[in-house]
């Protein structure tokens, strides 16, 4: 049994449901001290995010991870308990295998491996963990990236383990992610009986028309490496519960994924210039700003993390901006070159989550390579 697939059955046994670390920040901490890393924890509230760095000065190149996994849903519908660890026919089981304690292991092990070789390497090697990047990630690295900022001890390059890859490892790397903007739509009505619609004002009509226009308008092109902005109608609510009553209020909450083409600001006045369109003058709209989109521009770390998989997976590797958000965008408006690589996606999520055994060791190495080019050693 290789060591990151042992590591990542250690830290999979431990139930860390968001934003529960459950241990797995200490259990960490046991490992890397002894090999002389330093480490820094930052508490906030009741999320832990830890720091574990070796060396000091420039370039300075850190990991970035997460301990909390979603929950598991009916524990009934998995194979094996999803919080013990377990091997069959060539995967691993269990919940966070590939998102992310997987990668996490493999970012450990590809440190201690580095050190073991290198104790007196220059430059700095970093892993920033917490365990609130799968809830509402407002007291994780959001809050770690303004205190690492009003320090000034911002890292060169940070490479997030989320896992990118999608029919082989190292086949897709993401050089930046798309934003995720909020809105909460509450439109103000008159309720009334349904037989006298002059004696009324139904806002599910007027909201109605109001969500196809948000459907169907086109927010940008995108561009090379973003798709175009899309904006998706997750929940709505009205009603009184009678079939002859229509109600004095609906609400509706939508979400945008938007390419740099379509920042917050633009969004919020097209959505506000929709609603007058549609005779809505009546409502509330509360907007939540998950992320900004981002993107590196191509740097050290990016050739370092190319390199490294046509050399040890023999592939060259998709580079794009897909999926949802990651940590990496409170990283990168920071001045940090953001790299994403990590494990297969295909079963992130769900039950019976799972990875090949075999892409555990070889994402150690592929973390050690990169170490050692973007340090130059």
């Amino acid at each position: 049994m290789n060591a990151t697939l042992e590591l990542s059955r250690e830290l999979i046994d431990l139930p860390s449901i968001t934003p529960d670390d459950a241990g797995c920040q200490q259990l960490l901490a046991k490992r890397l001290l002894a090999l002389g890393f330093e480490v820094e924890w930052f508490y906030c509230g009741e999320v832990s995010n830890v720091l574990f760095t070796h060396g000091a000065g420039e370039p300075s190149v850190w990991f970035l991870g997460h301990t909390d996994v979603v929950p598991t849903g009916p524990v009934e519908d998995w194979q094996s308990p999803p919080f013990v660890a377990e091997v069959r026919d060539g995967y691993l089981f269990g919940r966070g295998a590939a998102d992310m304690k997987g990668a996490v292991a493999a970012m450990v092990t590809a440190a201690e491996s580095f050190v073991a070789e290198k104790p007196d390497h220059d430059g700095q090697i970093g892993i920033l963990l917490t365990s609130d990047e799968e809830g509402p990630a407002v007291d994780g690295i959001r809050r770690v990236a303004e205190i690492l900022c009003n320090r000034n001890s911002v890292p060169s390059y940070c490479l997030v383990g989320e896992p990118s890859s999608q029919a082989r490892l190292g086949d897709t790397v993401r050089i930046g992610r798309r934003g995720s903007i909020h809105a909460h739509l509450h439109v103000l009505g008159t309720q009334g009986h349904s037989a006298f619609p002059d004696q009324l004002d139904n806002p599910i009509h007027s909201m109605a028309a109001f969500l196809q226009d948000l459907n169907e308008t086109r927010w940008d092109a995108g561009d090379d490496n973003f798709p175009p902005t899309h904006c998706q109608v997750t929940n709505l609510k009205a009603g009184t519960g009678a079939e002859n009553v229509t109600p004095g209020h609906a609400e509706a909450w939508f979400n945008f994924r938007n390419s740099p083409a379509s920042l917050s600001a633009d969004l919020k006045s097209r959505v506000d210039s929709l609603l007058k369109n549609n005779g809505i003058d009546r409502y509330e709209l509360n907007w939540r700003i998950s992320g900004e989109p981002f993107r590196s521009e191509p740097g050290k770390l990016r050739e370092a993390v190319v390199q490294t998989i046509r050399e040890i997976c023999d592939l060259e590797p998709e580079l794009n901006t897909g999926g949802g958000t990651s940590d990496g965008r409170f990283m990168a408006p920071l001045g940090t070159e953001v790299v994403e690589l990590g494990l297969l996606n295909n079963s992130i999520h769900q039950v019976d989550e799972h990875t090949p055994t075999a892409d555990l060791a070889v994402l150690s190495r592929l973390y050690e390579k990169i170490i050692k080019l973007t340090l130059q050693v």
